[in-house]
This record gives structure tokens, C-alpha cells and sequence, in this order.
């Protein structure tokens, strides 16, 4: 297919978005950013799409970054904050997402991967935020300090340097390692562990966190109390004990 970014709407309830453009190294040119924000609006509005998987095409690269010829021809300076579609920050969704991470994702594709809410990387992936060996910077990569230590973002932040799939998953950037050629398969394992979840229950769990990060403790707490009452209320949450105590799989309606 020729399509920048290729959707794949499965019938378990996974999206696969794909950057399709390996031989760029998948980086954020303008009908790649086009195609992002067509596909998360695709992915947001279909009803019968519960979680999404953000990958790459070809084994080397997952998203260079930005398009540094663009930046130039365009005189771009600072980048309207609109520039990028980035879960949860410029494109506005409520269902979780996982980033596949199948090769290098430096700069720009470090930033998508990280606006995921999960991370599966593969073995011979490398992640940097590389903007001080170009003269650019980084504010999108503020929300690290929520997911990491302070001085392993201060050093990669700093030195530009990239680190391997397994030193992100020490630092807690990544969730899961698998090996090459098979991060997808390990994203989707991910995605039905998440979907075998209450969906309601999946969304306050999800918005739990959310908060926690943004909020002190006392006013996360509230606002986590308020988020869950829908889900307490639901009548899913009658079928799961019901479930458990008739020993069968629960039927999630998500209501």
C-alpha cells in the first residue's frame, strides 16, 4: 500500500496504526503527521475499536523524528504546538495505546512513543531525544519526569546519547522487550491482556493515572474517587463478582 500511515481495524478491538515510510526512516514529514491525525481520529470515533498499537514499517526504524530538511526550507522556528499529533495532547482521546516500537526512535519518535500510554520495544531498538546535536530542543519530553529518574533524563537529555531497548526497560521507559520481528506480536498480547479487562474499569484505571501524575496526592484522590463512580455504577460491575462466583468468563458490556 502507498498510504503514509496505514490503519488496520482487527475484529479482536485492536487498531495497528503504521508509519509507512521505512525508507525515511518513518519520520514525522507532513503526510506522515497528516495521516497520524487522520488515523487517531479514526481510531477515537469507531466504537468497536477499544485500544490501539502504534508501529513502524521495516526492522530499522520506528520514527526517526522530525523532518530536519523541512525545518529548514521552512524557516521553522518554534513548532506550533499543533504541529505533531500526540496522543492525549494534540489529539484528544479517551482509549489507551501502546507503542511498538520496532527500531531506532530518536528525537521526534522517542516523543510519540513516549505520548503512548505502554510501550513494547524490540531488542535491537534505541531510543535518544537527540535535539542538542542539531541546536533544537525538547519540552515535549517534560511528562519523563513522571516515568523515569531524574538524573537518567537529566544525562539523556544532555548528552543527545542513545540508549538500547534494554536500558529503557530498566529505567521503566519500556514495559516489554521481545525480539525482532516479533514486537508486534508482543504489542497485541499486551492489548488483550488490557481488553481483558472491564472496559469502564480499563478507562478509571486509566484515568487513576493520569491524574496521580498531574495532581497532589489529597486532590488525585478525589478526582480518582469521582472518575470511578461511572464504572462503580455500570453493570459490569455487577457481572464480574457475579462471574467470579458462577466460575465462568465475565460479559463485558461496557455499560
Amino acid at each position: 500500500m502507498t498510504e503514509a500511515v496505514l490503519f488496520d481495524a482487527r475484529d479482536d478491538g485492536i487498531a495497528v496504526i503504521t508509519l509507512n515510510r521505512p525508507e525515511t526512516r518513518n519520520a514525522l514529514t507532513l503526510e506522515i503527521r497528516e495521516g497520524l491525525f487522520a488515523a487517531w481520529d479514526r481510531f477515537e470515533n469507531d466504537e468497536a475499536l477499544h485500544i490501539a498499537i502504534l508501529t513502524g514499517a521495516g526492522d530499522k526504524a520506528f520514527c526517526a523524528g522530525g523532518d530536519l530538511k523541512e525545518m529548514v526550507e521552512r524557516n521553522i522556528t518554534v513548532p506550533p504546538r499543533v504541529m505533531f499529533p500526540l496522543p492525549y495532547d494534540t489529539i484528544e482521546l479517551s482509549k489507551p495505546t501502546i507503542a511498538a516500537v520496532n527500531g531506532a526512535a530518536f528525537a521526534g519518535g522517542w516523543m510519540i512513543a513516549q505520548a503512548c500510554d505502554l510501550c513494547v520495544a524490540a531488542t535491537s531498538a534505541k531510543f535518544a531525544v537527540t535535539e542538542v546535536k542539531v541546536g533544537r530542543s525538547s519540552p515535549w519530553a517534560a511528562p519523563l519526569i513522571h516515568m523515569i529518574p531524574q538524573r537518567i533524563m537529566m544525562e539523556i537529555l544532555l548528552t543527545g546519547k542513545p540508549i538500547s531497548a534494554q536500558r529503557a526497560y530498566e529505567i521503566g521507559l519500556v514495559n516489554r522487550i521481545a525480539e525482532p520481528g516479533t514486537v508486534l506480536d508482543s504489542a497485541i498480547e499486551l492489548a488483550a491482556d488490557v481488553l481483558a479487562g472491564a472496559p469502564l474499569s480499563v478507562r478509571a484505571a486509566r484515568e487513576t493515572v493520569m491524574l496521580s501524575t498531574e495532581m497532589g496526592r489529597s486532590a488525585a484522590l478525589q478526582a480518582a474517587r469521582h472518575a470511578s463512580e461511572f464504572c462503580y455504577n455500570s453493570a459490569d460491575a455487577q457481572e464480574g463478582p457475579q462471574a467470579f462466583a458462577d466460575k465462568r468468563t465475565p460479559v463485558w458490556r461496557g455499560k
